[in-house]
């Protein structure tokens, strides 16, 4: 295979990974954009979310390798997988927000934080008990449809995922830039105690960007398992870091940016396996944190926040 033909090869498998951390990347940056908070237990319910769309299918009589799916058979079982996960992810997003960060909403410090690391440690350990350490081996009901572009392969599952990605994150902003409960959204960023005065159910709100941001990470453990073939209880931590790293490198906060430092950080990742070494992918995605934090702290596309006198 040529150089050309690598490169090529490495970009479709970078903008797949890549697609998963945006939209892991961004429930990260629509809570932060909100509350001001980084929330550790997003890592995890990544990876809970990948086994609710394992079960789904099982439960749907997709079980290892042998069942091939064709035509309406398969859009409907990858619809209702993806639709299920979506929704359960945002509910268990709703329910950390509603037991767990809603009554320490008022308590300054980092006490909110850590406790999103504890609900996080939560989940890994109920998973880890109920299903057990061992990786669990996804469905995969795609046919063996591929498209050779020179010496690189495209397969329909990189087009499905890159297909799905691209219109949940359109959905996303158009929800959050057209829709009146998407303009409280911004409302409530920008100012809280305002947008309370002006009538926003700010509650409301808060609840909204956990159910969509919980409900994207669960749309990612979908796609990570129909891309790896398995899941396990350990993939949230080392997914949940890069997409965490995507969400600052392209400016915490930003719709935009999440998106764009999703795909940066995917890009780094495949091409540092292929022409260089995989273990050195993270040295280089961190290190390119670093260099853009220290020369623009707000990342790519965030804005300098308003120091208010």
């Amino acid at each position: 295979m040529s150089f050309g033909d690598l490169l090529l090869q490495q970009t479709i498998n970078g903008l797949s990974l890549g697609a998963m951390y945006a939209l892991l990347a961004l429930g990260f940056t629509l809570v932060y954009g909100i509350l001001e908070l980084i929330n550790f237990a997003h890592f995890n319910v990544f990876m809970v979310g990948s086994f609710i769309g394992l079960w789904v299918l099982e439960g749907l009589g997709l079980s290892g390798q042998s069942v091939i799916l064709h035509g309406a058979a398969l859009a409907g079982a990858l619809l209702a997988a993806l639709a299920v996960t979506m929704l359960l992810s945002g509910l268990l997003g709703v329910a950390i927000e509603r037991l767990s960060l809603r009554p320490l909403r008022g308590v300054r410090g980092p006490a909110a934080m850590i406790t999103t690391i504890g609900v996080s440690y939560i989940l890994f350990n109920v998973v880890l008990l109920g299903v057990g350490a061992d990786s669990k081996n996804y469905p995969d009901p795609l046919p063996p449809v591929a498209w050779h572009i020179g010496g690189a392969v495209l397969r329909l599952r990189e087009v499905l995922i890159w297909l799905a990605a691209l219109l949940l994150m359109a959905g996303l902003h158009v929800f959050v830039r057209r829709t009146r409960l998407g303009r409280a959204m911004r409302a409530t960023a920008q100012d809280a105690e305002a947008a309370r005065m002006m009538g926003v159910d700010v509650d409301r709100v808060v609840m909204t960007a956990f159910f969509l941001g919980s409900a994207l990470a669960g749309a990612g453990g979908l796609a990570f398992g129909l891309y790896y073939d398995f899941t396990s209880f350990l993939i949230g931590f080392t997914a949940g870091l890069r997409a965490f790293t995507a969400a600052v490198l392209g400016g915490i906060g930003s719709i935009e940016g999440a998106m764009v430092g999703g795909l940066l950080v995917g890009l780094i990742e495949a091409f540092a396996g292929q022409f260089i070494a995989a273990a050195w992918a993270d040295v280089i995605i961190f290190s390119l944190l670093v260099l853009v934090l220290v020369f623009r702290p707000a990342g790519l596309f965030g804005r300098p926040a308003v120091v208010k006198s």
